[in-house]
């Protein structure tokens, strides 16, 4: 009778989740908060009947299975099959509930999930990243963004000097005695070695910087026509989310060449059909990015309302010349 009752509760009267995050995105950002403070998210137990305990239990199954998909689910259905395969054998409402609960798609049949081939990863592909949430700062402009993995994550604990993992348990240990001096000077010497404090559900994690330049497109500089408006777009889409990354080289700025997808959106396709960055076809000749940005041209929206904009690499050079 009480889980029919909790379940009546969720599908009519449960308060709404429009104004939180949702799909993918708030997935994948809440298996890494589960992976730091081994907490569930709040207002779970509205959407499922079974225990916390057991909630957490498959918070740590979903966690290594998401680990170990190749590529990482990009899309809500991704995403959703991940849960159901992960969870086949458990209660079907609670099933149904957390799918409910992240607004991702639920088949009729649990049992009968369609197998799709995995989304197509480009040839050189060097590693993957799952950011912590994107925060305002993090956008410098159109074509770049500054992200930090958890030390956690396999491709940051490999290479983690031990100097700044002792620095960040001296860290903690002086905030417990409230030596907020000492504190904050370790936390410049982690800062200084290219890592950073950062709170997750009020805990803090140690977490490496990486600065992402978005692979196969080019956006207006900020003096440029355009460059205002390919900023805030971009800005609009990440901040606050936890974005997935596939970096494939590492430009001559030390910045890491990728592919960024936010809440299962691939963002250099939403740039292109927005019109606010150019194919950048001398360093990426995938026909998709030319196929995005001719749609904008036909459409002449964003910088192609003008007749012929100023290449952002030509801005670039006539600048250095001085012109």
């Amino acid at each position: 009778m009480g889980n029919a009752i909790r379940l009546l509760y969720r599908k009519c009267c449960s308060p709404t989740t429009d104004d939180k995050p949702h799909g993918v995105s708030a997935l994948s950002r809440d298996l890494l908060g589960f992976e730091t403070t081994s907490q569930v998210p709040e207002g779970l137990g509205s959407y499922v009947v079974s225990s916390i305990k057991a909630q957490a239990n498959w918070y740590g199954k979903i966690l290594e299975a998401w680990k170990q998909a190749k590529p990482r689910p990009q899309t809500d259905e991704e995403a959703a099959r991940l849960v159901i395969t992960t969870l086949k054998g458990h209660k079907k409402a609670d099933v149904e509930g957390l799918l409910s609960f992240y607004r991702l798609p639920s088949p009729g049949k649990l049992d009968e999930i369609p197998n799709e081939s995995p989304v197509s990863v480009s040839e050189g592909l060097k590693f993957e990243l799952l950011t912590l949430p994107v925060d305002q700062k993090s956008v410098a402009d159109g074509d770049t963004v500054t992200v930090y993995v958890s030390s956690t994550d396999p491709i940051v604990s490999s290479t983690l000097p031990k100097e700044v993992s002792l620095a960040a348990a001296k860290r903690a240990k002086a905030r417990e005695n409230k030596n907020y001096t000492e504190a904050d000077a370790l936390h410049k010497k982690i800062i200084a070695s290219g890592y950073r404090m950062i709170n997750v559900q009020n805990k803090e994690v140690l977490a490496k910087k990486f600065r992402i330049r978005l692979r196969g497109i080019d956006e207006p500089e900020s003096k440029m026509p355009f460059g205002k408006e390919s900023h805030d777009e971009l800005l609009k889409m990440v901040e606050g989310k936890s974005l997935k990354v596939l970096v494939y080289t590492e430009n001559r700025y030390g910045r890491c060449v990728g592919d960024i997808y936010c809440n299962g959106k691939f963002v250099q396709e939403v740039m292109l059909k927005k019109g606010l960055a150019w194919h950048y076809l001398a360093y990426d000749k995938r026909p998709e990015l030319a196929k995005w940005e001719n749609e904008a041209k036909q459409k002449r929206i964003g910088l192609w309302a003008a007749k012929n904009p100023e290449k952002p690499w030509e801005w670039r050079k006539n600048k250095r010349g001085g012109n």
